[in-house]
């Protein structure tokens, strides 16, 4: 395959992949088109040292590129937002009351302290509503990720209290800050040391 067959996959697999992250920030599909990109990066990485001896090509393939880094960029963006709960594309007063419908529920007041992201856990065994807070926060963003599979409250429980316990021993720790993050499609857990 010749170099302008390779323009023309390349250009329309840009177009493809304007319209699975369209998809995917519209909620159709669960994940996004992480495999897709893959293979448009590894179309433009193979030309990227490559010397032009066309001059349309080589000015095809700057314009192709310039198009796929400027939507990669947007599309980056849209989705660190969603992760952090941001509204995008929406400005005034319409998009304060998208963010405060979204605000997540905090925990009820108790021995632990809850900050926007994080649950401080002091003592897993008796704080069960800190814990149920980030149990369904968990829920909640593996549901955002399109992630599979059954999280029993127990284990996630069980989790928490073995990973706390050992920093708390291990560090010295008053209490331990947990945190969700998403990275690559998947939900995991960070634990913090509160020193």
């Amino acid at each position: 395959m010749g170099t302008a067959e390779d323009l023309d996959g390349l250009d329309h697999a840009i177009k493809k992949l304007q319209i699975e992250w369209e998809k995917f920030f519209g909620g159709v599909e669960k994940k996004p088109p992480v495999e897709l990109a893959g293979r448009v990066e590894g179309i433009i990485r193979r030309y990227a040292g490559e010397e032009f001896r066309n001059n349309g090509e080589r000015f095809r393939y700057q314009t192709l590129t310039a198009r796929y880094n400027t939507f990669n960029e947007l599309w980056s963006k849209k989705l660190r937002a969603r992760e952090e709960g941001r509204v995008v594309g929406i400005h005034g007063a319409r998009a304060e009351q998208l963010a405060k419908e979204r605000l997540p529920v905090a925990p009820p007041p108790g021995p632990s302290r809850s900050i926007p992201d994080d649950v401080r856990v002091r003592n897993p065994a008796s704080e069960n509503a800190a814990v149920k807070a980030l149990f369904d926060r968990f829920l909640e963003a593996r549901k955002g990720t399109g992630e599979t599979g059954t999280v029993r409250f127990e284990n996630f429980q069980k989790l928490i209290a073995q990973q706390a316990a050992r920093i708390l021993q291990e560090k010295g720790a008053q209490a331990v800050d947990f945190r969700l993050e998403t990275k690559g499609g998947k939900v995991s857990l960070k634990a913090k040391p509160v020193l």
